[in-house]
C-alpha cells in the first residue's frame, strides 16, 4: 500500500537539510522555462518512489520520448524507506535527480533551501485542485506541478454492518450518526470493534476530526500552532472518545496489529483510509467483496485532508530546459490520461473518470467529490520536527496517561517553540 503523505518522510528528514546543502544547492543554474531547449540528445533523471507505479512511470517517459526523441528518460525507482535519504545526500552533493517527486510534509524543506527550481513560465493552474496548487507554492513561487491526488473516505465491511443490522453510511451523515453506528457495531464477544483510533496516520484520522470540528493544525501564515484551540481538542477527543468507550482497540493492541490487518481480518468495522486504498481492498481476498466506501462524517463541518505528489525539478540539473519540458508533460492531460488508467487519482481536472470506472463495485466518485471541501495537508519548512512533537504528547493522551487537554497543551507550547525557529 502506498500513501502520498507518509509520516516517515518527515520523520526522515527533520535535520537533513542545512548550509552544506544550500550552498550546493544555490551555486548557479538557470530558472525553470528559461534557456532554450538543446537539440543534442540528453538523458534525465527522474526519481520515484512507488514500485506500483514504476510501469506507469516508463510509459509516461516512454510517451515523452516519443514525442521528444531527443530527450531520453531514466526512471529511478528507490524505494519510500531510503527515498529521502538518498535524496538528501544527492542534493548535498550537487546531484540530485533532474526531475523527482515531491511531497507535502517536505516541500517547503527543500524549496527554502533552494534545492528545487521554481516554475518561470507561466502556467494555468486552475486545471489543478487549488489547495494542491498552494500546497507546492512557497513564497509566492509555484516549484511543482501536482501530478496525483488523494482524499480520504470511511471503508466499512458490509458483512459486519449486515450482521449488526446497521445500515450502510449515508452520503449526508455526521458525527452523531458515526457514534452511534461505532456503538451498535462493537461487539467484544466476537473481538469486533467499530474502528482503529490509530495515531500514526494523521492524513487519514487525526487532521480530519480536527478540521471538521472547526479547529486547525497550524496558522496560515505557519507561526502558531492550533492544538490549544478548544475546537482542534474536540477534533482530538473524537478519537480518545472510542478508546474510552472501547469502540477501538488500545493503542498496544494497534501497536502489535495495525489497523489496516485488523480491518481485512474482520476486527474492525470501519477503516478511515485514502483513495490508494482502493488497491489494496480489491485485491486482498477478504475484503474484495467485503467492502465499500462512504464519505467522511460531517462535524461541525464537513472536511477531509487533500494531499497528492508533485513533480520538481533539481535547481543543480545541467539540463533545466529539457527538464521543464518533461515536467510540463507529466503535468499535462495526456500524462494524466495515462495515469488515470494505471495509477492513482490523476490531479488533472476532468481525467479520473478511468480511475472511478475502473472499479464499478464501489462508490469511488466519493474522493472525486471529497475535492470540494477538501483542505491542504498542514505544513510548515521543518513539519518533522512538530510532527515527531504530535506523537510524543499525543501518544500520553491516547494511552490514557494524560487527559487529551494536558496533552493537546504541552503539544502546543512544543509546537510553537519549535515554529519559532523555522
Amino acid at each position: 500500500m502506498w500513501k502520498s503523505a507518509r509520516r516517515g518522510a518527515a520523520l526522515l528528514c527533520a535535520p537533513l537539510l542545512g548550509a552544506a546543502l544550500l550552498a550546493s544547492a544555490c551555486g548557479g543554474g538557470e530558472q525553470a522555462g528559461s534557456g532554450a531547449q538543446s537539440q543534442e540528445k540528453v538523458t534525465l533523471s527522474y526519481a520515484v518512489w512507488d514500485a506500483t507505479q514504476q510501469s506507469a512511470m516508463q510509459e509516461l517517459a516512454a510517451e515523452f520520448t516519443r514525442t521528444h526523441p531527443n530527450i531520453a528518460i531514466d526512471v529511478q525507482l528507490t524505494p519510500w524507506a531510503d527515498y529521502w535519504t538518498k535524496l538528501k545526500a544527492a542534493s548535498s552533493g550537487g546531484a540530485a535527480p533532474d526531475v523527482f517527486w515531491m511531497n507535502g510534509p517536505n516541500f517547503q524543506l527543500y524549496a527554502s533551501n533552494g534545492v528545487i527550481k521554481p516554475i518561470e513560465e507561466q502556467v494555468d493552474t486552475s486545471v489543478y485542485p487549488k489547495a494542491l496548487v498552494d500546497l507546492y507554492t512557497y513564497d509566492g513561487k509555484l516549484y511543482g506541478l501536482p501530478k496525483d491526488m488523494d482524499t480520504v473516505g470511511v471503508w466499512y465491511n458490509k458483512t459486519l454492518f449486515d450482521a449488526a443490522k446497521v445500515k450502510y453510511p449515508s452520503d449526508d451523515w455526521t458525527w452523531a450518526d458515526f457514534k452511534k453506528a461505532a456503538a451498535e457495531l462493537t461487539d467484544p464477544d466476537k473481538g469486533v470493534y467499530a474502528i482503529g483510533a490509530e495515531l500514526t496516520s494523521f492524513q487519514e484520522y487525526q487532521y480530519n476530526t480536527i478540521y471538521q470540528a472547526g479547529g486547525y493544525v497550524i496558522s496560515p501564515d505557519g507561526r502558531k500552532s492550533g492544538y490549544d484551540d478548544p475546537k482542534t481538542i474536540e477534533g482530538l477527543k473524537f478519537w480518545t472518545d472510542l478508546l474510552a468507550a472501547k469502540q477501538s482497540p488500545d493503542l498496544k493492541t494497534m501497536t502489535d496489529t495495525a489497523p489496516l490487518q485488523l480491518f481485512e481480518a474482520g476486527k474492525l468495522a470501519m477503516y478511515w483510509g485514502g483513495s490508494w486504498d482502493v488497491a489494496e481492498f480489491t485485491k486482498n481476498d477478504y475484503t474484495k467483496d467485503k467492502v465499500d466506501v462512504a464519505p467522511l462524517p460531517k462535524g461541525e463541518k464537513q472536511a477531509t485532508i487533500i494531499h497528492g505528489v508533485a513533480n520538481v525539478m533539481s535547481a543543480k540539473t545541467e539540463h533545466p530546459a529539457e527538464a521543464w519540458e518533461f515536467v510540463k508533460f507529466l503535468g499535462s492531460k495526456p500524462a494524466a490520461d495515462i495515469l488515470g488508467r494505471k495509477g492513482p487519482i490523476p490531479a488533472y481536472t476532468g481525467t479520473q473518470s478511468a480511475w472511478v470506472s475502473a472499479h464499478p463495485e464501489l462508490k469511488l466518485q466519493v474522493f472525486l467529490d471529497a475535492v470540494a471541501y477538501a483542505v491542504p495537508y498542514p505544513v510548515s519548512k521543518n513539519t518533522a520536527a512538530w510532527q515527531e512533537a504530535e506523537l510524543t504528547n499525543l501518544t500520553k493522551a491516547w494511552t490514557g496517561e494524560v487527559p487529551i487537554e494536558k496533552a493537546a497543551a504541552n503539544l502546543a507550547a512544543g509546537m510553537n517553540d519549535l515554529l519559532a525557529k523555522e
